[in-house]
């Protein structure tokens, strides 16, 4: 990343900002809040409780794309290691083999008309599955709950998918709450709600960016590749969540891992070539005075983020502070983020908010338009 240029003074600048954001993609994740509140009244309407008369299913499969793939990764991350059913989340076209009428598959699409979604729910209807479907009203997906007899919660557009999660993520939870699995009250959600609005006020764009946590962050970033690790199921979810929107809101490249599994997969990158641009030795290489500088780009170099649960392992806790200290010894710099809260929503709401807004400014950072969408590569004749 030896060519991006940052401008941090465009943080701080009003007219700089809304100028660098046509698609109002700040706006966007501010409206997280509205999408709780939102979503709540949309999937009462529904009556989502209907999916709870066959009795606990075997097992939840969520399948969506992008962050609606995410939703099912929060619905997980939330209702814990202790979840008495399993879930996971299936992001194809084919839902596994074993997947049948003691089932419950729950279709995820922001916009309703997701290739890979629309031909797994129609799997699902095929095999006898119980289906709920979350998306754009009007949409195929919407076509498919109604032909199927299945509920269907609506979901409004808040611009490219990855703004919709809140949208997207709190049917299935309550979709949970019927089933029993998940402890999720009126008044959690509304905690969530306020934590997210309480984010939303912290990262404002009229917050400068000596006290905005989201812009400090961000400008520690710029320039680097981050290395992101959650330490905890939920930090997990929230790590892939980071290097998402760092990808598709800033072009961003970073890679994310969930400890102790990500010490033992990605800890040799710290001594490797891209640790502190040495050369391959992590920042302890004898320094080469007598080269030609003369238009030398300034090497790619790592960053370390950790995401820390206040619920996660002690034996983590420990890996995580010796990753800390390793990562630093080699000249990486380290950036933690700590989850607040009680309930594993509010915590989990807190730490997306505050990694959505720093992907944002980021991008802004950086001269990138954090609405963009790429192009679809057109179908080829052979």
């Amino acid at each position: 990343m030896s060519s991006v240029e940052v401008d941090p003074g465009r943080l701080d600048d009003a007219e700089a900002l809304a100028a660098a954001d046509p698609g109002e993609m700040l706006r966007r994740v501010a409206s997280a809040a509205a999408q709780v509140r939102e979503a709540q009244l949309y999937t009462a309407e529904a009556g989502v409780e209907r999916i709870a008369q066959g009795g606990r299913p075997r097992a939840i499969v969520v399948v969506g794309t992008s962050g609606s793939g995410l939703a099912g990764e929060m619905l997980a991350a939330v209702c814990g290691q202790g979840c008495r059913v399993p879930i996971t989340t299936v992001r194809g076209h084919r839902l596994p083999g074993w997947v049948g009428a003691a089932d419950l598959v729950i279709a995820v699409s922001g916009p309703g008309g997701t290739e890979e979604t629309l031909a797994a729910a129609v799997e699902a209807v095929r095999r006898g599955c119980r289906l709920l479907c979350v998306g754009a009203a009007g949409s195929p997906l919407a076509e498919i709950a109604v032909q199927a007899g299945v509920p269907f919660v609506p979901v409004r557009a808040a611009g490219p998918e990855r703004a919709m999660l809140w949208g997207l993520t709190v049917p299935l939870l309550l979709a949970a709450r019927a089933l029993d699995l998940v402890d999720i009250t009126a008044e959690a959600l509304e905690r969530t709600a306020g934590t997210l609005e309480d984010m939303s006020h912290q990262c404002r764009p009229a917050s400068e960016s000596f006290v905005n946590p989201a812009k400090q962050v961000a400008l520690e970033l710029a320039g680097s590749v981050p290395v992101i690790w959650g330490t905890s199921p939920m930090t997990g979810a929230a790590a892939h969540r980071f290097a998402s929107q760092l990808a598709a809101n800033a072009g961003c490249p970073a890679l994310h891992g969930e400890l102790p599994a990500a010490w033992h997969d990605q800890a040799a990158m710290f001594d490797g070539p891209f640790a502190a641009g040495s050369g391959g030795s992590g920042g302890s290489a004898e320094e080469d005075f007598f080269r030609d500088r003369v238009e030398e780009p300034e090497p790619t170099r790592l960053s370390l983020v950790l995401l820390n649960d206040v619920e996660e392992h002690p034996q983590v806790t420990r890996r995580r502070e010796l990753a800390a200290e390793f990562a630093r010894d080699r000249a990486v710099p380290v950036v933690e983020l700590t989850t607040r809260g009680t309930h594993p929503l509010e915590r989990l709401a807190g730490l997306i908010a505050h990694i959505d807004y720093i992907s944002v400014y980021l991008a802004l950072a950086v001269g990138v338009d954090p609405s963009a969408t790429v192009r679809e590569p057109e179908e080829r004749t052979l």
